[in-house]
């Protein structure tokens, strides 16, 4: 008996230095989620629209379109609303900043906000064919243009439909690509380079964000769909650009050696009309500074997100929901 309560002993010696060696995990810290949240009834209308970059009425206007591609099939794990899944994404767009950040704003982690940004903006890329296009009748946007470009009592251009020039995005060295120094543009960083057509209110027509940011101007226009349907007359007008392009029947650039009082007029008006394009990527950056400060995600969300923006611009536009960022 004495010997079995000495082995006893010795096993729950062994048994205790066993349990103190092995470590307990922490208990994981409960999910939070996006419902103890409520910027609509959190925030004022002048303070909602500072962190989202739209009134709450438009909200409500976007909304409907994309519900269906946001909506869970199962109430499992319960899904984050499509509302709330809006409000994410447009809190990434207006701030630019990290995913982290947005998701310890909206109590939700990186991970999902990931995931939310990069739904939502497939979402509202495919609006694309509905809000980013020439409208039906150009008579009223050519008419514009050439009042735009009057100068004194001289009449502007005529049979213009848009202003053409690219911007670029700034993006982080794309990985699992073969040839990552196309991406490297003029000025060192890398980028894509995204071809706009806007019009004299400063909606965009045609937007094209998929070069590389070491491609050239003039090679995305002839290798776009505008280039052809242009040449094909399916758009009746042409278009304005800067020097960097070839000068055809449908696109005019400048004259780079003036010599006579009309040629000097013409540059005049061609770059009053053309600096239209100018500034709607100013006030399209400013609205969404993602666009200026940068993006970190993958090439195919990158682009997503860049026409998400552009289909979320035009309706502002379309809406007349301005946005002026006021300075401290």
């Amino acid at each position: 008996m004495e010997s079995l309560d000495g082995i006893e002993e010795v096993f729950a010696v062994v048994d205790n230095n066993i349990l103190e060696e092995i470590e307990v995990p922490e208990p994981r810290n409960p999910k939070v989620y996006f419902r103890d949240v409520d910027p609509f009834n959190d925030y004022s209308e002048d303070c909602f629209k500072k962190r989202f970059r739209f009134s709450k009425n438009v909200i409500h206007i976007i909304l409907p379109k994309i519900t269906g591609f946001l909506e869970s099939e199962t109430q499992r794990g319960l899904p984050i609303t499509p509302l709330c899944q809006l409000l994410t994404a447009l809190r990434f767009y207006a701030t630019g900043s990290f995913q982290i950040v947005c998701g310890d704003i909206m109590h939700i982690s990186q991970l999902t906000v990931c995931n939310i940004v990069k739904r939502v903006s497939r979402a509202l890329a495919m609006l694309m064919p509905d809000f980013i296009k020439f409208p039906a009748n150009l008579r009223n946007i050519k008419a514009a243009f050439e009042n735009l470009g009057c100068i004194g009592r001289a009449p502007g251009l005529k049979n213009i439909v848009g202003a053409i020039d690219c911007t670029h995005i700034k993006i982080t060295k794309p990985r699992g690509i073969i040839h990552t120094k196309q991406y490297r543009n003029r000025k060192g960083y890398f980028s894509l380079n995204v071809q706009v057509v806007g019009g004299p209110n400063l909606i965009i027509y045609d937007i094209v964000a998929r070069w590389a940011g070491s491609t050239h101007d003039s090679r995305i226009f002839r290798n776009s769909r505008l280039n052809i349907r242009l040449s094909n007359n399916e758009i009746d007008g042409m278009l304005l650009a800067d020097g960097g392009y070839t000068c055809t029947r449908y696109l005019l650039t400048p004259i780079l050696n003036p010599r006579t009082a009309h040629e000097e007029r013409y540059n005049k008006v061609q770059i009053k009309i053309r600096n239209s394009v100018e500034r709607l990527f100013g006030v399209w950056k400013r609205r969404f500074p993602c666009l200026q400060i940068g993006l970190a995600t993958k090439l195919s969300t990158t682009a997503n997100i860049i026409i998400a923006c552009a289909v979320l611009h035009n309706i502002a536009i379309g809406v007349n929901d301005t946005f002026e960022v006021r300075r401290c």
